[in-house]
């Protein structure tokens, strides 16, 4: 009986150790860490704006990601691409949440073209612009005259790759639904950015349901349902077809657009 039980443990034994040595080495295993990224946050709304305070307090949670905070001082809503010829004033200030910040006495895409020419040169350029999160949705005909827009497009013209993000207004308007699909399309594309190219991303605050999730569509240069465009959105209604950022908005989905420069 003894001599049986030990022959039960030492197979028992053996079968372990065959089965520890099988598994792969924890370092290869274990995912690898992303690459650092450096990220330059702007947006059209201001440098105390709400949506980029938040957004800058979660990207600082991610690992390996540096920022630099540069933005225009006041608000600069549906000022496009605009610029403002001469020197630029600026000063250093800080995001409503406290992280450092330049403010620039100028347009959205001013303060982009600040950065990337006078402030971030040679090693200290980016990898990625995100403006944003712009207070009220950025969809069909508003993508052209969006300040967002034309800080993203600005990076882009510089060889970056661009992200504009913007949320649907409500009361209270809920920064997180906006924050997590931003940082859910950083976490997906952060190893493959695309250098020039300019994502629009939308996310509709939700009056009952929740964001469905970000779906890639086309832009729409005409199309508004009979609601809001920069109102709440019922997400728990059926779904209705994506044909565009427009109609993938107000079926409860964050619309990805690609719209290059």
């Amino acid at each position: 009986m003894v001599i049986q039980m030990l022959t039960k443990r030492t197979l028992l034994a053996i079968a372990l150790i065959s089965a520890l040595a099988a598994l792969p080495a924890a370092s290869a295993s274990a995912a690898k860490a992303p690459a650092p990224i450096h990220i330059l946050v702007s947006n059209d709304d201001g440098v105390k704006g709400e949506g980029m305070s938040a957004l800058v307090t979660a990207l600082r949670k991610e690992k390996g990601v540096s920022l630099t905070v540069v933005a225009p001082l006041t608000n600069q809503s549906g000022t496009g691409g605009k610029t403002t010829p001469g020197v630029l004033t600026t000063s250093k200030t800080s995001t409503l949440a406290g992280f450092p910040a330049i403010a620039v006495t100028g347009y959205p895409a001013d303060s982009v073209n600040y950065a990337l020419d006078k402030l971030l040169t040679g090693k200290k350029k980016p990898n990625l612009v995100i403006a944003g999160i712009n207070f009220g949705a950025n969809i069909g005909p508003f993508v052209p005259i969006s300040g967002t827009v034309g800080a993203a497009r600005a990076g882009a013209a510089h060889g970056i790759a661009a992200l504009a993000t913007s949320q649907g207004l409500a009361t209270p308007i809920g920064w997180a639904a906006g924050v997590k699909e931003t940082i859910a399309w950083l976490r997906a594309n952060r190893s493959s950015l695309k250098k020039g190219s300019v994502w629009n991303l939308n996310i509709p605050s939700c009056s009952t349901g929740k964001v469905r999730g970000s779906v890639k569509v086309k832009s729409s240069s005409s199309t508004f349902y009979d609601f809001d465009p920069f109102g709440t959105v019922d997400c728990s209604v059926k779904t209705r077809p994506l044909t565009n950022d427009v109609t993938a908005y107000y079926a409860g989905f964050a619309p990805l657009v690609n719209i290059g420069r």
